[in-house]
């Protein structure tokens, strides 16, 4: 999922003042910062596996991952981009771009180069599973352009990861699970509802108000368990390759993370509900 900010030294050390994350990294490592490295790669790394697990070649499992990675690159540093003047008024130090660590016009001309990769690496992976994956792609673009400050924020979360499964399934040749796709959606809602949580007060102060900012932390956190807690149930239930000992596990852990989420404090319950994302990710693998 615009307008750039001032980048002179002044505005850079106010910013480093006011902010109390952790400092972001510099130098070639900030443009590599600004891609979201966490979830690009994670994505990057359910699809790889999934397509691994639909016995798709190891050539078309690494033009999987390829395209995924490219289309995930493209979503986090145009985040960044369209964010910039936000993140430096809440000095978020993490953020390479809002404390000059990376200029902007290496972002823009990074995004582009993943943008024009992109197209033709979906492609390739075939005309049906590369229109899905684009129209993911164009789902975390339409988060980033808007759609995040709406109460439909979570609805581009629930497409792309419903359609990630899909996109896997038709370039490995394999017809696509509904269940596969329910679950990714299930998966999406959660993980927009669990990423959402730590930035709540800086995205009001900033004018962002997605589902999660007009609900509240409480109701929020409730509702990504019972997303999370939904997709546990339809993997235990509806995917053919889990045995019954490993649908007993999902069931047992996703229920004693939802206890821990909803009734421990601190930073437990978001661990918790992190944790129960895990394991319905685990179990959509390796119940393909």
């Amino acid at each position: 999922m615009a307008t750039v900010g001032p980048t002179n030294e002044g505005r850079d050390r106010d910013v480093a003042a006011a902010g109390t994350r952790a400092p972001s990294p510099r130098g070639p490592l900030a443009l590599l910062a600004a891609t979201h490295p966490g979830p690009a790669l994670a994505v990057t790394a359910v699809a790889g596996l999934l397509a691994a697990a639909e016995q798709a070649p190891p050539d078309r499992v690494a033009l999987v991952a390829a395209a995924v990675l490219a289309g995930q690159l493209s979503i986090g540093w145009s985040n960044d981009l369209l964010d910039l003047a936000r993140d430096r008024q809440v000095g978020r130090l993490d953020k390479p771009l809002a404390t000059g660590a990376v200029d902007a016009r290496s972002v823009r001309v990074a995004c582009a180069v993943a943008v024009l990769l992109v197209v033709p690496l979906s492609l390739a992976c075939g005309v049906a599973a590369g229109l899905v994956h684009l129209g993911c792609v164009a789902c975390g673009w339409a988060y980033n352009l808007g759609l995040k400050a709406t109460a439909w924020s979570w609805l581009p979360y629930a497409l792309a990861f419903g359609g990630l499964p899909v996109f896997v399934s038709l370039a490995a040749g394999v017809q696509p699970a509904w269940w596969a796709a329910a679950a990714g959606a299930l998966l999406g809602v959660g993980a927009h509802l669990v990423n959402t949580l730590p930035d709540l007060a800086d995205d009001r102060a900033t004018g962002v108000l997605g589902l999660p900012h007009r609900i509240g932390a409480g109701p929020t956190r409730v509702l990504a368990v019972a997303v999370l807690l939904a997709a546990s149930v339809l993997l235990a239930t509806a995917a053919p390759d889990l045995r019954t000992a490993g649908r007993v596990v999902v069931l047992a852990a996703a229920a004693l993370l939802s206890l821990v989420a909803l009734r421990s404090q601190g930073r437990r319950p978001f661990q918790a509900v992190v944790l129960l994302a895990v394991v319905d990710v685990v179990a959509l693998v390796v119940g393909r």
